[in-house]
C-alpha cells in the first residue's frame, strides 16, 4: 500500500478540521486500477495524480510539462480515455482506471505508432513522446479511425520543442 500522510497535530484527528478550517479532509484513501493492478493511496484529496505516479508509483513516463494541461507531456488514459495526469486530482480517482506510456508501451497495438514515429523522424529529446504514443495509440485504435486531419486537430493539446513538427505531422499521415 502506498501512503502520502500529512502531518497534523496530535490532539486533531485525521481528515478533521479545527475551528475556521474548511470541511474538506485532509486527507482521503483512494482506490483505482493502476496499468491492470489494483492499488491504494491515502494522500490529500487535491495531489495531483502525475505527482502520484512519479513520486509514490516510480512510474515517471508521464512527464511535467505546463501542469496546466496544455503540453501533453503527462498523457495517460483515464478509463482508456486520454487525460493530462497533471489535472486529474487524487478524489478523482476512486474506482477508476489509469493506464500509463509504461503499460501502453508493452501492448502490441503501440507498436504501429511508436516505429511511425520513429521512422519519420518524430523523436529527438523524447520528452514529449510518451504523451504523443498515448494519444496516437489511442486513436489508432478507433473505429472508425480519425482522418489525418482529424488526428492532427486532436493533437493540437501537445507540445514538441524539439523537432518541429515535421516527422510529427508524416508520422500522422503515415498512422491515418
Amino acid at each position: 500500500m502506498t501512503t502520502a500522510t500529512l502531518t497534523e497535530p496530535a490532539s486533531q484527528a485525521p481528515g478533521t478540521a479545527t475551528a475556521g478550517e474548511s470541511d474538506t479532509p485532509t486527507e482521503v484513501e483512494v482506490s483505482f486500477e493502476l496499468n491492470g493492478q489494483a492499488v491504494h493511496v491515502r494522500c490529500a484529496p487535491t495531489r495531483r495524480l502525475l505527482s502520484l505516479l512519479r513520486e509514490d508509483f516510480g512510474l515517471t513516463g508521464a512527464k511535467p510539462g505546463c501542469e496546466v494541461g496544455r503540453c501533453g507531456a503527462c498523457m495517460v488514459w483515464l478509463d482508456d480515455v486520454p487525460a493530462n495526469a497533471c489535472l486529474v486530482m487524487a478524489w478523482q480517482l476512486a474506482g477508476r482506471r489509469v493506464t500509463t506510456i509504461e503499460a501502453v508501451a508493452q501492448r502490441p497495438e503501440s507498436a504501429p505508432v511508436r516505429e511511425a514515429l520513429a521512422t519519420c523522424g518524430g523523436l529527438q529529446c523524447g520528452y514529449c513522446t510518451g504523451g504523443f504514443v498515448m494519444t496516437l495509440t489511442h486513436l489508432h485504435q478507433q473505429q472508425p479511425r480519425p482522418s489525418a486531419s482529424e488526428a492532427s486537430e486532436l493533437l493540437c493539446g501537445h507540445l514538441c520543442r524539439c523537432t518541429g513538427y515535421g516527422g510529427i505531422r508524416r508520422a500522422v499521415d503515415q498512422l491515418f
